[in-house]
């Protein structure tokens, strides 16, 4: 392989000679063979956001001229419309804040923009890494930017995809509002409730979560940017914090705006902290939801067999014929790893000392995995798995007659005591509670049929609240 050689200020070291990073890449590349794991394209996004927000500001005020502004911003446009990304090459695993990967993407930008500009790579007589594309910045202040940016972008894609999500089970829910089945609490026989009602409490909690993620989300529109070295914001220009907000608001087509203090927003992880928790609880309930579909379509001649969850592959090497839950399974896998996610950025959290927290890098890597997995299975599990979801009625409601906790309803006829000791002999003598209760004489045929009304017994009750004219008025 053909190589250049930089300089830096530790000396002289080779680079690929027709890479567009330079010699502080390489090293780190030397330094850290760790994982073989690169940074996520969002990150990677993010970080050339903020260089060609820089470039625009400080063009607009005379800090860099007219060639080294364009040609900044020309280079970050190649890289945002997908170009060079071979080009990122730090591992996740490096030096701490994230110095690696931000001087990974100041060479880039720099190598491009001289090329543009008839310069061969290596030699940043026009564009300088460090004196122009990194003018009035530091690693301090753009990587948690950086994180906030992308953050903000992935949980915005994410809260589509839980509407997406929330839709289905809704769907669902009407279509199953009439199949009658048991309920179940601690894994035994519950009262009557139906389907419907099943999925659209899950459609609800879904609902929730798309709230919580959103409004997590929107701690990250609190830039640190113009913070500099220290939270300081040394060596930029008075201006500066506010137009990069302008600008960043611009080209990610959504508000931000400058923190209320900038060595705050340097120290803090909270906003990240929050966020991730909000895709632990979110992970924590779709697990819980898998888990429930899986149950009622085990099966199916064993099983529960209530619901049929689509057919999308085989699911055995050896049991011909055999159809496993491989959706709802995937997405419990998932959910575990956003939750393990969740406690590495909680330990890198505190990790932080004085003015700065330096395991940026692990926080930003596992928090845009867990945003990306989630936003991408949420979109899966409700295409590939709810909408095709059947229901067994037939199945559904014979487990609901056969169901003991049916004589509930029966507490306010015969009282608390007398309905266990029907239900004891109901199980006892394998009878029905309608025919023990009859053989007693307990409650007429009419009043028995009125009350074990199943489809009656899972509706919920309603109140009409009376109307406050003078409240609707100045309403």
């Amino acid at each position: 392989m053909e190589t250049r050689i930089e300089k830096d200020s530790l000396g002289e070291f080779e680079v690929p000679a027709k890479a567009y990073y330079g010699v502080q890449t390489c090293r780190a590349v030397a330094n850290f063979p760790i994982s073989g794991l690169k940074p996520w394209p969002e990150f990677v996004d993010a970080v050339v956001h903020i260089k060609k927000a820089a470039a625009r500001v400080h063009g607009e005020l005379g800090i860099l001229d007219r060639e080294q502004a364009e040609t900044i911003i020309a280079a970050s446009d190649e890289i945002l419309a997908g170009g060079h990304r071979d080009q990122f090459v730090v591992d996740v695993f490096q030096a701490g804040a994230g110095t690696s990967h931000h001087m990974n993407v100041n060479e880039v930008i720099a190598n491009r923009a001289n090329e543009m500009l008839g310069v061969g790579r290596g030699a940043y007589s026009r564009v300088n890494p460090n004196d122009h594309v990194n003018y009035g910045q530091s690693t301090n202040d753009v990587i948690p930017t950086a994180i906030r940016l992308g953050g903000l972008t992935l949980a915005l894609g994410l809260v589509e995809r839980l509407d997406g999500l929330a839709d289905a089970f809704a769907a669902k829910g009407e279509e199953f509002k009439d199949v009658v089945k048991s309920g179940r609490t601690h894994l035994q026989d519950a009262v009557p409730v139906t389907l419907g009602q099943n999925f659209h409490a899950y459609a609800q909690i879904v609902r929730d979560h798309r709230r919580l993620v959103a409004q997590a989300a929107d701690e990250l529109r609190a830039l640190g940017i113009g913070g500099s070295a220290a939270g300081t914001g040394l060596n930029t220009h008075p201006q500066y914090r506010r137009l990069m907000a302008q600008y960043l608001s611009e080209q990610l087509g959504t508000p931000v705006h400058p923190a209320a203090n900038m060595m705050a927003a340097m120290q803090s992880m909270a906003p990240f902290v929050a966020l991730s928790g909000a895709l632990r609880n979110l992970a924590l309930d779709l697990h819980k939801i898998s888990h429930d579909l899986r149950i009622l379509a085990s099966g199916p001649m064993t099983g529960l067999g209530e619901i049929e969850l689509p057919a999308v592959q085989p699911g055995s090497s050896i049991m011909p014929g055999k159809v496993n839950p491989v959706l709802a399974e995937m997405l419990s896998q998932l959910c575990f790893q956003v939750i393990g996610n969740d406690t590495v950025i909680a330990y890198a959290s505190q990790a932080g000392n004085l003015e700065l927290n330096v395991m940026m890098p692990i926080i930003a890597f596992d928090l845009f995995f867990s945003l990306r997995i989630l936003a991408s299975a949420s979109q899966a599990f409700a295409e590939k798995c709810v909408v095709g979801i059947t229901a067994n009625p037939e199945r559904a409601r014979h487990y609901a007659e056969m169901s003991l906790s049916n004589v509930t309803v029966l507490n306010p006829y015969i009282g608390y005591l007398k309905a266990a000791e029907i239900a004891k002999r109901a199980l006892k003598e394998h009878r029905s509670i309608r025919e023990l209760v009859l053989e007693e004489g307990l409650m007429s045929p009419e009043d028995l049929d009125k009350a074990l009304d199943l489809r009656k017994m899972a509706e919920e009750p309603t109140e009409t609240l009376p109307v406050d004219d003078k409240a609707g008025a100045a309403g």
